[in-house]
């Protein structure tokens, strides 16, 4: 009897703990399933919250794309001139000028091929009865065919001279661009066609160009001659080649050549003439001291030109400069020119200019110089001006 009871006491708790191990356990897997929905939830929100992160990453990469490949950029200069003219005083230049407002834009379609352009405003003002002009300065395909090669096709800068191709007024001393360039090579000068840069050696490299060229009147004046590619007549077109030779630290030679068969470009009443065009210039730099030397000359197979003594024009000049920090730079120049060098009379102009430049920002500029004009003229005075580029 006893043990029959004693049986009966274990089965009913071993029956009671099997009841409770049963309870533990659903509750357990209750536990269990609960945890496993969390993570699943958990999982889900880090999905989407990587998705959300790679989409966010491929938007500002594509942004950070865009903005790279287009570009916009461009430079203006104000002009304050304050020039006496010694031997007729109605021809006195006192007068402020907004000279030039320029834009540019750029895009990279692949790292080998891009454009470029410049749209330039001058005289702040332009249209009928105005002295601006809205000008369209460069506006070219350049493609790199490989490390040595480069070409391009459109609107550009012709490869002449020092400030021809860069001529930014944070670049130059002096608050106008120089006599010599301005009036013989004659900067600033721009055609379209085809070129050719070619990379031969560490800092040697030749630029060749087939473009329209100029087309002068009987007065056979070349900077009167830029046809600026707006319908330009190509009679005869204007074939370039330049040298130049950086591979010394600070240092920079070139020289250019053009030949045009016939600088009239056909234009009735006036006598075909042929032309060529030399230039050779030097830069060197070492420290915060520089010096720049040019020589330009154009000569003219013309009887006309020859009877007006334009079969000849030719210009030089010398300017040393000193920069003594990031702000404060001098300069002193002396310039050369005569677009009548083939007659007998002494038709040779002479500009003498120093002054100063501050740099308030790396591109931003303010420049003071006084001039003195002698020669074939008489003046004197002082330019002030300010100038940006970004």
């Amino acid at each position: 009897m006893k043990k029959t009871l004693l049986a009966s006491a274990l089965l009913g708790v071993f029956a009671s703990h099997t009841a409770i191990a049963a309870d533990d356990t659903a509750e357990l897997r209750k536990v269990i399933e609960q945890q496993q929905q969390v993570l699943k939830d958990l999982e889900k929100r880090l999905e989407e919250t990587e998705k959300r992160v790679e989409q966010t990453a491929d938007a500002a990469e594509a942004n950070a794309s865009a903005k790279s490949a287009t570009t916009i950029g461009g430079y203006g200069e104000l002009h304050y001139n304050n020039i006496d003219n010694n031997l007729d005083h109605s021809k006195d230049k006192k007068e402020m000028d907004f000279h030039r407002f320029v834009l540019f834009f750029g895009h990279e379609f692949t790292k080998g091929t891009r454009f470029f352009s410049e749209l330039e405003l001058e005289h702040s003002l332009s249209g009928e009865g105005k002295k601006g002009e809205v000008e369209l300065e460069q506006a070219y395909i350049e493609h790199d065919i490989n490390q040595s090669l480069t070409g391009k096709a459109g609107l550009f800068l012709m490869p002449v001279g020092i400030i021809n191709e860069t001529h930014e007024p944070d670049t130059f001393y002096g608050v106008e661009r120089n006599p010599v360039e301005s009036n013989i090579i004659p900067a600033t000068w721009w055609e379209g066609g085809l070129a050719l840069n070619i990379k031969a050696a560490p800092g040697l490299a030749f630029d060749t160009a087939v473009t329209s060229g100029l087309s002068v009147d009987a007065s056979y004046s070349i900077r009167g001659g830029r046809q600026k590619v707006s319908y330009a007549k190509t009679d005869d077109l204007a074939y370039t080649g330049r040298v130049k030779y950086t591979g010394v630290p600070g240092l920079e030679l070139a020289a250019s050549a053009l030949y045009q068969t016939d600088l009239t470009q056909g234009k009735d009443g006036v006598d075909e003439a042929s032309a060529t065009m030399l230039e050779a210039h030097g830069i060197y730099s070492i420290g915060g001291f520089s010096i720049k030397a040019l020589y330009a000359q154009w000569e003219i197979d013309g009887k006309e030109a020859e009877a007006l003594g334009r079969d000849s024009q030719t210009g030089w000049y010398i300017e040393p400069a000193y920069r003594f920090n990031e702000q404060f730079g001098i300069f002193a120049r002396y310039n050369e020119w005569d677009t009548e060098a083939g007659n007998d009379a002494d038709t040779t102009k002479k500009m003498t200019n120093f002054g100063i430049n501050y740099w308030l920002h790396e591109h931003v500029v303010f420049k003071a110089d006084y001039e003195k004009q002698s020669g074939a003229v008489d003046a004197d005075g002082f330019n002030l001006g300010v100038g940006y580029q970004f």
